[in-house]
């Protein structure tokens, strides 16, 4: 159900038509005033909640423009196709195999993709609920305020900013083995004096991310065709090597290793511990679904479209990544396997199929251009919505009139994406990404949650705060056993009692604390299970990432904490004072009318 506006934002509201005060940065003694007022400041707007009425009308009209409502489920499932299935799979099946899984890789490819399924249906409730452009960062925003909002928001546009330049450093050596070129030593230059890790210049890179950039700025639903189109052929490789898989392997390398007398044998040679280990690490090949809900306000019917774009595209990507773990094992005895390029290696040792190698570094490449322009669309837009909120320059929430879409956000970030690109290794990048999204994802988790029981002002939300805290806590530490004990009886026994204490909690739970709120159109299943086992398995996932992952994470989010305090707090707090957050001219007067109208179709 739609909230209508409540407390700080009505009065918000009614307070436009007073004189508007000076701009905390209209010079440097109005900023010095700005800052002795930080703490008041603070206390005032992190905490500060939108409510879904607010999101989809007066503060989706700071944008001016609207965006054109031109998309279908089926433009939603090819975004979340492109966006999943890029270069990843190529890497991650033959590492997660060889390390940890085995031929029973294809059973951690089916574990991660429940979980990315039940991560999936956290972000659906809220996409049809309030289906605007802003995704995680909207949905935080309504549930934990503005600071919780930006922090994971900021991470998250980090995250993607880097992940993006490495996706567009990795096209160039695809592409080079895709047509039996060294694009690598054609498309970069060394320039001397720059510091190791940032002196090969990468010019096919810039051009790439360029190139998408225009495309994603001309059209949304252009921009859908074309992902379609280069989505298409990427699928029709991946079935290649699927039906060669299946055509050329053998049966018997499901069970027997290379080398019987230094590698264990069987479906499961690392038992099941292998498996869920296997699962954490092929998990990231998943990592895309989550930028079609930011197109949400593009969708033509929310409440039929997002459910069957959102886990129709995950159901979808589980099923090709199993085949193609089950083909990649037939190939390839587990031990045999080159961790580094599994397919191509396999292919190489398969007489007369080294060609196919060429045709899986096509298949990459075009992987990589589907989950490049699906990661810029979805980027934008969670930029354009943080733009509206306040808390960074509002020419970034600008949606052009002609195009009917997020112009500003789109061309700023393609620059910094390609500037980025143009300079920094691979390495370095790959040492960028990973954590925040699956931070974002655990925090979504918890935030369906809290706006399912938690009603602000009819409803105590400590007993729901109370169960989030120790039902991660008892999720930490189930994690921190699997990883850190040795292997025995005892740990066997502390991980089934971390297990039993996340049941008892979660009935307790729901036995006690009754739903304040039911979703109007479409609302996860078995409610709060479902989110829950969702949390569990983030915080498992983040637990397998290494330390480098956590120090970078730190160093992004102190850098947002810095940001918040020193601009963003101030830039909201004007916004606030000056009505200009809900400020709605006379030609959006109808917007909610449209945007609730929309929701309910």
């Amino acid at each position: 159900m739609m909230e209508k506006p409540h407390g700080r934002l009505s009065a918000a509201s009614s307070s436009s038509s007073a004189p508007s005060p000076t701009s905390s940065f209209a010079s440097v003694k109005s900023y010095g005033r700005a800052l002795a007022q930080t703490p008041r400041r603070l206390r005032r707007r992190a905490g500060s909640v939108t409510t879904t009425y607010e999101e989809m009308s007066r503060v989706r009209a700071r944008s001016g423009a609207d965006m054109d409502r031109s998309l279908r489920w089926l433009d939603l499932v090819g975004f979340g196709i492109g966006g999943m299935v890029g270069a990843g799979v190529f890497v991650t099946t033959g590492r997660a195999a060889k390390l940890y899984a085995g031929p029973a890789i294809v059973l951690s490819y089916a574990i991660a993709g429940l979980c990315a399924l039940l991560s999936s249906f956290c972000y659906t409730e809220f996409a049809v609920d309030m289906p605007v452009a802003g995704g995680a960062f909207s949905y935080l925003r309504v549930t934990f305020g503005e600071f919780a909002a930006f922090l994971t928001g900021a991470n998250l546009i980090m995250e993607y900013v880097f992940s993006n330049a490495a996706v567009a450093r990795s096209f160039t050596a695809y592409l080079g083995s895709a047509i039996g070129v060294d694009t690598t030593a054609k498309c970069r230059f060394t320039v001397a004096g720059l510091p190791e890790g940032f002196n090969q210049i990468d010019l096919l890179a810039v051009a790439v991310i360029l190139l998408i950039s225009i495309c994603i700025c001309y059209s949304t639903k252009e921009s859908s065709v074309l992902n379609m189109a280069l989505t298409a052929i990427h699928i029709a490789f991946i079935l290649f090597i699927i039906v060669v898989g299946f055509w050329r392997g053998h049966v018997r390398n499901l069970t027997h290793p290379a080398n019987p007398g230094e590698s264990p044998g069987g479906f499961l040679p690392y038992g099941v511990a292998g498996v869920f280990n296997g699962a954490a690490m092929v998990y990231l090949s998943y990592i895309g679904y989550d930028a079609v809900s930011t197109m949400a306000e593009e969708v033509r019917h929310p409440a039929r479209d997002i459910p069957i774009g959102v886990s129709g595209s995950v159901a979808v990507v589980t099923l090709l990544y199993c085949l193609m773990a089950v083909s990649m094992s037939m190939l390839v005895p587990y031990d045999a396997i080159d961790a580094e390029s599994p397919f191509s290696a396999a292919f190489d040792e398969t007489a007369g199929w080294g060609w196919a190698s060429k045709v899986i570094g096509a298949g990459a490449s075009f992987g990589m251009l589907t989950s490049l322009l699906v990661a810029m669309l979805g980027q934008a837009r969670y930029v354009c919505v943080i733009g509206r909120s306040g808390v960074v320059p509002a020419w970034l929430a600008k949606v052009n009139p002609k195009t009917c879409t997020p112009v500003n956000a789109s061309a700023c970030l393609g620059v910094i994406t390609a500037a980025i690109a143009l300079f920094t290794d691979l390495n370095v990048l790959l040492n960028l990404v990973s954590i925040g999204t699956l931070f974002v994802f655990y925090m979504v988790g918890n935030a369906v949650i809290y706006r399912r029981y938690v009603s602000a002002g009819s409803t105590d939300p400590r007993p729901t705060v109370s169960f989030l805290l120790a039902f991660s806590a008892v999720s930490l530490a189930f994690t921190l056993l699997w990883k850190l004990a040795p292997a025995g009886t005892a740990k066997a026994v502390l991980l089934g009692g971390c297990a039993a204490a996340a049941v008892v909690l979660l009935q307790v739970f729901q036995s006690l604390v009754p739903e304040a709120r039911k979703p109007e159109h479409w609302g996860l299943p078995l409610m709060p299970w479902t989110p829950a086992v969702s949390i569990f398995l983030n915080v498992f996932l983040l637990g397998s990432l290494d330390a480098p992952s956590y120090l970078r994470f730190a160093v992004f989010s102190g850098f947002a904490v810095v940001v918040y305090v020193f601009y963003s707090v101030h830039s909201s707090f004007d916004a606030d004072e000056n009505g200009d957050l809900f400020k709605v001219e006379d030609e959006h007067a109808g917007l909610a009318g449209r945007a609730s109208s929309a929701s309910a179709v």
